[in-house]
């Protein structure tokens, strides 16, 4: 695989790839035509490649859905800034989230691939089945971040290259429907995919990713769509697929987060940044990791972690609520964030913040540049997904649930055994086990409606048990204004 660094390739292949930023942004076919770029297998690397330039785009976005309505965050110094989905109190007005164009971008760019490359020459049909399976597995992914996000959505499986209003002004589709397409969509990808290797640096998607992606699809639609049984089973096979690959838990939970580390043989899927590749800074984690108003009175080792400060924001901030989860003992708890303390005259500590470690970043000649990639799925994800899936169909989660803590808490872990419970009981360790594991990675807010928790554990849901409405976003009035034939969910103004 070629690295992403075709910047002069991606700004010709985005007069194609960007064309469908929904209704209004749709331009009539570019001057780069069908008959003048999809010809040879570079021509397609290159637009592979623009489609996961498209996902990075949408990094920060995938974890505002994914996280930033859970118990997790509070404003930190500065404020929230723009970061309202903390408090639940959405609109079409005021939605405190991306809008949907820049997810049917990178569905546009699956959709290219999927439309020109079957037609094209490869070297190999081996490489041109691997690029398939990328570009379906892509599609599939995004739809299932946005659904649900949104619920109903607009299928789109056809590039969008022309104005016509027919092709460009679509009704949204049920989404039972958006779910055949995913479900359909990974099943190609996971044919397609010629073996079960990881490309370098696992920042593409594979074959054991695609799988990843089908256990979680199943896993929700067997909670949330009355799939039952028959779709945990399916998520089960799928997670073992999944784990009977180049994987393994690393031994010390931190190496997980080290900029030098990354690719490391626990990912399965991410999104890469790096320097002098594309942007110096990442939304995702500047915004609310180092906090740049650190007072003066405070300990040596939070000033080594935190100096140069490189202009992170400290926007977000963990809560008192999810940080007293952690047991000392725990070794992801200063893995995951530090606590920082004041110091009186008089030595006296006070509480002041957290600092998260997750996305520290690079160092380099005296700045920080918020260059660590965001895991999309890794093997902890994976193993406690299999204990989920397994505890649905009332089979004993202890395996897996045990090598998780047997590496978080380390010599510590004879406290800390778990041990087979009721279908209840269960459900609430793995849901903790996932928070403690998975803090900062994007995946709590799914976590919660999946489980069915989100009206119990978020503090400002817990008097609107009821509201149903809320477990879906409303949509923006600006993809409202550009979508005549799309209404607003439920609920929302």
């Amino acid at each position: 695989m070629k690295k992403l660094r075709i910047v002069l390739l991606l700004f010709i292949l985005g007069l194609v790839i960007q064309s469908c930023k929904d209704t209004l942004e749709v331009s009539p076919t570019s001057v780069i035509t069908t008959s003048s770029f999809w010809k040879t297998e570079n021509d397609a690397i290159g637009a592979l490649n623009g489609m996961y330039v498209d996902l990075r785009s949408m990094s920060e976005a995938i974890y505002q859905n994914g996280e930033q309505r859970s118990e997790i965050f509070q404003g930190g110094v500065f404020g929230v800034g723009t970061y309202n989905l903390i408090h639940n109190d959405l609109s079409g007005a005021n939605p405190y989230h991306s809008d949907w164009t820049g997810f049917y971008r990178i569905i546009n760019s699956a959709n290219l691939i999927l439309k020109y490359v079957p037609g094209m020459t490869f070297k190999s049909e081996s490489s041109k089945n691997e690029m398939l399976a990328q570009a379906y597995t892509m599609r599939a992914y995004v739809y299932f971040v946005m659904t649900r996000t949104w619920g109903d959505l607009i299928i789109r499986t056809e590039p969008t290259e022309g104005s016509d209003a027919q092709v460009t002004i679509k009704e949204r589709s049920p989404q039972a429907e958006i779910y055949k397409l995913i479900k359909a969509d990974i099943d190609n990808a996971i044919k397609l995919f010629p073996n079960n290797n990881f490309p370098p640096g696992r920042y593409f998607w594979s074959k054991a990713a695609a799988n990843a992606l089908k256990g979680e699809v199943y896993l929700w639609t067997g909670k949330r769509l009355n799939g039952g049984p028959t779709d945990f089973n399916t998520a089960l096979s799928a997670l073992n697929e999944a784990a009977n690959s180049d994987l393994t838990l690393l031994p010390n939970f931190a190496d997980l987060f080290e900029y030098t580390n990354k690719g490391n043989k626990e990912v399965l899927m991410s999104i890469r940044y790096q320097d002098l590749d594309g942007p110096t800074t990442n939304g995702f984690w500047q915004k609310w990791i180092i906090d740049a108003a650190i007072p003066s009175n405070i300990d040596a080792d939070t000033k080594k972690l935190i100096q140069p400060v490189g202009g992170g924001q400290g926007l977000l901030v963990l809560t008192d609520l999810v940080r007293k989860q952690f047991t000392d003992d725990d070794t992801r708890k200063k893995a995951s964030f530090h606590e920082i303390y004041t110091y009186d005259n008089a030595g006296k500590a006070t509480f002041y913040s957290t600092l998260c470690l997750k996305g520290k970043g690079l160092l380099t000649g005296g700045t920080r540049l918020f260059l660590s990639d965001i895991v999309l799925y890794r093997f902890a994800d994976v193993l406690l997904m299999k204990a989920e899936a397994k505890n649905a169909m009332g089979q004993d989660p202890s395996a897996e649930m045990n090598l998780i803590r047997q590496r978080a808490y380390g010599t510590n872990y004879a406290s800390h055994v778990f041990v087979n419970g009721t279908k209840i009981q269960n459900d609430d360790a793995i849901l903790k086990e996932r928070l403690l594991e998975l803090l900062y990675e994007g995946k709590r807010w799914w976590d919660l409606v999946r489980f069915d928790k989100a009206f119990d554990l978020v503090p400002n849901l817990q008097s609107r048990k009821g509201q149903d409405y809320l477990m879906l976003f409303p949509i923006s009035n600006t993809v409202l204004s550009l979508e005549p034939k799309v209404k607003q969910n439920p609920g929302y103004k």
